[in-house]
């Protein structure tokens, strides 16, 4: 799964790589949790990209809304058009989420102890997109809440070490394809990936357990440092 991630790149930096039109004032995040509002690219109403920070953690249109049935913060990739709490959106509603890492808990080897944080990220540092579906959720009253879900798979490389899922990491030529929700066909055969050995996971100390902490010292490495497995 996919459960805590990261986007701290500069706003013009995402802005260039994901090509929207509207200039938001996003602040660094360093340690998104479920329930927070988090940014997304997704299609306009007259077509072009928009940047919007929507809630992570969909809210299914026939819910009494948020709080109603389970976090639905990621979908399987591998059931995403069939799911009754997914489909819909995966046909007409597709996102992309940019991040510059993401986080996974490693089981400790012996039957006791705490669980080891990585950070999953691109070696040289630079931004990537989960891919997403979002979903747009109306109350009796007017209220208005609109959700995301992020995609995942089962992890490949050195990531299965410390998890068997990991987000759906889409390559930067695709991300217009992904987007496209008239191409046709199977879009996962359509679409290119980044690949796991551009990534590297670096052990970080306990305190990005922590869904309050969300600033640079997430990134920390525990004591004493452990060792990279990508």
């Amino acid at each position: 799964m996919c459960g805590r991630y990261s986007v701290t790149l500069p706003p013009e930096a995402i802005r260039h790589l994901f090509g929207y039109a509207n200039r938001p004032n996003l602040r660094p995040r360093y340690n998104i949790a479920p329930t927070q509002a988090a940014p997304v690219v997704r299609l306009g109403a007259g077509g072009d990209r928009e940047l919007a920070e929507i809630r992570w953690g969909l809210v299914v249109p026939w819910s009494k809304g948020p709080g109603d049935g389970p976090l639905l913060i990621n979908a399987r990739a591998e059931t995403v058009a069939t799911s009754p709490a997914f489909r819909a959106a995966f046909k007409s509603r597709r996102c992309l989420v940019p991040a510059d890492g993401f986080y996974e808990w490693k089981r400790p080897e012996g039957p006791r102890g705490p669980k080891q944080a990585f950070r999953i990220h691109p070696v040289d540092g630079s931004a990537m997109a989960f891919a997403g579906i979002w979903e747009h959720w109306t109350s009796r009253d007017g209220e208005v809440i609109d959700s995301f879900a992020i995609l995942t798979t089962d992890a490949k490389g050195a990531i299965r070490e410390i998890h068997d899922r990991m987000p759906v990491m889409l390559d930067p030529a695709d991300y217009g394809s992904w987007l496209d929700v008239n191409g046709g066909g199977d879009v996962f055969k359509r679409l290119k990936f980044l690949p796991v050995d551009s990534l590297v996971a670096d052990p970080v100390s306990s305190y990005v357990n922590a869904v309050r902490n969300d600033d640079p010292h997430c990134f920390d490495p525990p004591e004493p440092q452990q060792k990279r497995l990508l």
